[in-house]
């Protein structure tokens, strides 16, 4: 753990072949990550832009598209899930996550299938499958938790979404008859790039919606009190300049939480960021926020569908862009 009075945990959001040969184990050896994760957009540019992928795209020339993504970002993931066995097996995370075919997020079964084949090629027990947060998907969470299989429900910027998340989860150990670890990845920063210039023009004060609205899920994550299951706060790279790089970090501090986030930020938090819990935060504050909102008629509800909708939209498009490159 990062802190282990809180349980808490600090993931990288990065994957790239060097990297993980070099940053990454003496981020971990020094204690300052425990874990990974990973989504379309950052094997895009691992994959695109990094000359480490090179010689083993030789090696698949005869392969299709799709069948040489999953061999080099399984490479990735199996390399990172070895060098982060020590922590697992430790008890402290050591976990890292891929995620599944985005394109796949309306489909139940092929969603389901596909994490299940994806569990057993890489062939790792400290691996986590990544799930949008969808109708499809939360079948598809329940069921791969049936199987005993690590799940991050990944997308979600909704207290139902996390709701539907845990109840998924809930069901599935019920099932399997045994804990399964598993995190509902919230998404933080990009609630505030939607919607800060807005705020502004109001008079409202900005860069805390994406906070308020992660700490309103997160205390309902907390009571719903599933086993193995916590808040993992997602998309908290810092993107306005005002702010300290580690704002996302040091401003949702939670006990039994992860923070997943760029390597810089890592950086600026472990040098400078406050380290002090600060959730739960008070209902009344939440809530006192969310009314200047409504009361300035901006519809809250639909940022969010927005959002939702967009991150979907980027993650297909950044797997696509993949497949039409190799």
């Amino acid at each position: 753990m990062y802190i282990e009075d809180l349980k808490f945990s600090l993931w990288a959001d990065f994957i790239e072949r060097d990297y993980l040969d070099n940053e990454f184990k003496d981020l971990i050896n020094k204690g300052v990550i425990n874990g990974a994760t990973s989504n379309p957009a950052i094997f895009k540019n691992a994959i695109l832009n990094s000359p480490a992928y090179k010689e083993q795209l030789t090696l698949l020339s005869a392969f299709d598209s799709k069948e040489k993504y999953e061999a080099l970002a399984i490479h990735d993931i199996t390399k990172a899930a070895d060098i982060l066995k020590p922590l697992y097996d430790a008890g402290d995370d050591g976990y890292v996550s891929i995620e599944v075919d985005p394109s796949l997020c309306d489909d139940a079964l092929a969603t389901i299938a596909e994490g299940k084949r994806l569990f057993k090629r890489i062939d790792k027990e400290n691996v986590m499958i990544k799930v949008p947060a969808t109708p499809a998907g939360y079948e598809a969470m329940r069921e791969l938790t049936a199987c005993g299989i690590p799940v991050n429900a990944t997308l979600i910027f909704k207290k139902e979404q996390a709701l539907l998340c845990a109840k998924a989860f809930q069901e599935g150990i019920e099932i399997y008859g045994k804990n399964v670890d598993t995190v509902i990845s919230i998404f933080v920063s990009r609630v505030d790039r939607a919607l800060d210039a807005l705020l502004q023009a109001h008079g409202i004060e900005v860069a805390l919606s994406g906070i308020y609205n992660s700490a309103d899920i997160y205390a309902a994550i907390e009571e719903m009190k599933v086993p193995g299951c916590r808040t993992l706060f997602a998309s908290t790279g810092v993107k306005d300049d005002s702010l300290p790089p580690y704002y996302y970090v040091s401003g949702l501090l939670a006990y039994n939480s992860v923070n997943t986030a760029p390597v810089k930020t890592i950086k600026a938090f472990h040098e400078n960021g406050t380290k002090e819990r600060v959730l739960p935060l008070s209902d009344e504050l939440i809530q006192k926020h969310f009314l200047k909102i409504k009361e300035a008629g901006i519809d809250f509800e639909a940022v969010l569908d927005a959002q939702i909708a967009d991150g979907l939209l980027a993650f297909k498009d950044a797997f696509k862009d993949i497949l039409e490159a190799l």
